[in-house]
């Protein structure tokens, strides 16, 4: 079954810093809103161009020619559309654009693409991510590797491979080999799955593997620290400077219920003095972005 909507046209791009002179040829298509542009690697004189047909106007033989070489372009494109669709693939912008640019010809690697998504992430740090984040999909991506070369002996493999045997191999060497709490293994797992989902969504796997695989965790019983158990940790005495540091921000949290990563960023600027003298914190919190008001109480500054 072809896609709903398929657009295909060629068209002149102005360069950075034009004025005059040649325009490079490029050809898009958009496939359910997704387009690709790619360069012809052609030229052509702006006022010989016709816009409506895509093509250069006139008789010429190099006139001729160039619109010959547009036309097996797009000849090549409808042919990519028909043997993805003959091959029970996904017909999507980025998989016709890799059958053109011989992409499709070089099976695609999970770690690459796993790194490629780390590397974006990175750049987006402060902006879309915390480097919390970055951090967690970076331990994410070395348990990957090392469980592909304990299993596979392979620093990589290609996205044929991934199958439901794969990620149950995945899960138990996390829980067998690494010693890693079910819960915590699921959390890499999700990691994981965001990475496989990429490649579902762009067309170069055709089915989820994570389908059918149970990824609930374990209820696991939190019970708060009572009162008694919070003044016993006050009143340790540590003899390392470092330990008693890791207390009393640990203590901290506790009684503001900040997560670590918003005391870390915590400025004295925030803590202001409110109509009830005392002290309060007026932040905003990392994760949700929204702001925070909470008296610290017994909390010494």
């Amino acid at each position: 079954m072809l896609s709903k909507t398929f657009t295909l046209l060629f068209y002149l791009k102005k360069p950075k810093n034009y004025v005059e002179g040649n325009m490079p040829i490029y050809m898009r298509f958009t496939i359910d809103r997704q387009r690709i542009e790619i360069t012809t690697k052609r030229e052509c004189e702006p006022d010989k161009w016709n816009t409506s047909s895509g093509r250069k106007v006139g008789q010429k033989e190099d006139v001729r020619a160039l619109n010959a070489f547009l036309d097996s372009l797009q000849t090549k494109v409808y042919e990519a559309q028909r043997n993805l669709v003959d091959a029970g693939k996904p017909v999507t912008a980025n998989s016709i654009k890799d059958i053109l640019t011989g992409v499709a010809d070089k099976p695609r690697m999970i770690m690459e693409i796993f790194k490629e998504h780390n590397d974006e992430m990175l750049a987006l740090v402060g902006k879309d991510f915390a480097r919390g984040t970055y951090n967690r999909y970076e331990a994410a991506m070395r348990n990957v590797q090392e469980f592909l070369l304990y299993k596979y002996k392979v620093k990589d493999i290609s996205l044929d491979k991934l199958d439901y045997g794969l990620i149950s191999s995945y899960a138990f060497y996390l829980k067998h080999k690494r010693n890693i709490s079910h819960n915590t293994t699921m959390k890499y797992l999700v990691y994981f799955k965001k990475i496989v989902l990429i490649c579902v969504k762009n067309g170069w796997i055709v089915r989820d593997p994570f389908f059918a695989f149970s990824m609930a965790k374990q209820e696991v019983d939190r019970r708060p620290l009572d009162e008694n158990e919070l003044t016993a940790i006050e009143t340790k005495e540590f003899p390392n400077e470092r330990i008693r540091k890791v207390r009393d921000i640990f203590l901290f949290c506790c009684y503001t219920g900040l997560s670590y990563v918003d005391v870390q960023k915590l400025r004295r600027s925030e803590m202001i003095d409110w109509l009830d003298g005392k002290k309060w914190l007026s932040i905003n919190r990392q994760k949700t972005d929204t702001s925070f008001t909470n008296s610290t109480i017994a909390i010494a500054f």
